[in-house]
């Protein structure tokens, strides 16, 4: 009997330590959400850098993607995705709210790729003219602020007087090709497709320029970012590292590049249309993205304007007095050096 006792505490404790080993694996393991989002940030998933870099830090990484940044703020606010990517919108939409993420990495500074297109036939010729129409748009997003934005600051338009949809990047494509919609406000490869048979009326960098400029930002949850130095070192450098070659080497970034065409493979669309996309984006190095244009001063202040706009237009209750803590510079200042 004793020595039944003794196999069974023995079992017991081999079950508890592979029962550990098991959980510290899963505690290993990365989420990382991106989006259907051209840069160089997207061929470094595609190519592998981030995983050899995490590997070495003692880090696995789970990509995963989602087609909206509202379904990466709920994964975020949940805990269950650590880091993802959104845009500025969407980040003072999510800090604003209590989620408590800050922005690491400024992944493109949008200007013209982001841009309101109506279709051919839509009697839709600038943009005052989507009166009355249907526009596809995904919710809090940088495409849907500027939108906005526009209507409210330079068109003079009403929101009630647009049938504003909310729609993922996919589903505006399927619409559009359906004939379902007028017109829609959307970034590439989906804005690439569009523009196959319609016309862009307005774009980000016009509107930006009259108001608040947008960004497409990686943000990490601040207790993440604090317990796991290692691996947010690991991740930055291989940020650092990929945009340093993009900016360096722009003219071999083409179509039948293995970097354009990890980009399609990982998000889709053609290699032309995102050599298209990638050239109406500007993507700050390392050494920028720590200075006062960016993560040092310029982000925390989009993050204000973007969300004072958003309370009133009634998408959130209030605005907070400082978005500074909501993004933090000291990763991309340490691969800069």
């Amino acid at each position: 009997m004793v020595l039944k006792r003794l196999k069974a505490l023995s079992c017991l404790a081999l079950l508890g330590a592979g029962m550990f080993t098991s959980i510290a694996h899963a505690q290993e393991k990365v989420v990382v959400g991106y989006q259907q989002i051209v840069g160089p940030f997207i061929s470094a998933i595609a190519d592998g850098r981030f995983e050899a870099a995490a590997k070495e830090a003692g880090y696995t990484i789970d990509w995963r993607q989602f087609s909206s940044a509202g379904d990466i703020s709920t994964g975020l606010a949940s805990g269950a995705v650590p880091i993802g990517v959104i845009g500025s919108t969407g980040t003072a939409a999510a800090v604003s709210r209590g989620v408590e993420i800050e922005i690491f990495w400024i992944l493109d500074n949008i200007g013209k790729s982001e841009a309101l297109v109506a279709r051919e036939g839509s009697g839709i010729e600038k943009p005052e003219d989507i009166k009355g129409k249907k526009v596809g748009v995904p919710f809090v997003s940088t495409s849907h602020f500027h939108l906005l934005v526009g209507m409210a600051q330079l068109w003079k338009i009403d929101p009630r007087e647009v049938e504003i949809l909310n729609m993922k990047p996919p589903q505006i494509v399927a619409a559009w090709q359906r004939g379902d919609i007028d017109a829609a406000y959307v970034w590439p490869p989906a804005l690439s497709e569009l523009l196959k048979n319609g016309k862009v009326v307005a774009d980000s960098e016009a509107i930006g320029a009259a108001s608040v400029p947008t960004f497409d930002g990686l943000v990490v949850s601040k207790d993440f970012a604090t317990d796991n130095p290692k691996f947010m070192a690991a991740f930055t450098k291989v940020l650092a590292d990929t945009y340093a070659d993009y900016n360096q080497n722009k003219a071999a970034w083409t179509a039948n590049s293995s970097q354009v065409q990890g980009i399609v493979k990982m998000i889709g669309g053609d290699a032309a249309g995102a050599v298209e996309a990638l050239e109406l984006l500007s993507f700050p190095d390392a050494a920028e993205q720590a200075s006062d244009t960016w993560l040092g001063g310029g982000a925390a202040r989009a993050l204000d304007a973007s969300a004072k706009f958003l309370v009133e237009q009634k998408q959130i209750g209030t605005a907070l007095d400082d978005y500074a803590p909501y993004v933090n510079a000291t990763f991309a200042a340490e691969a800069a050096k």
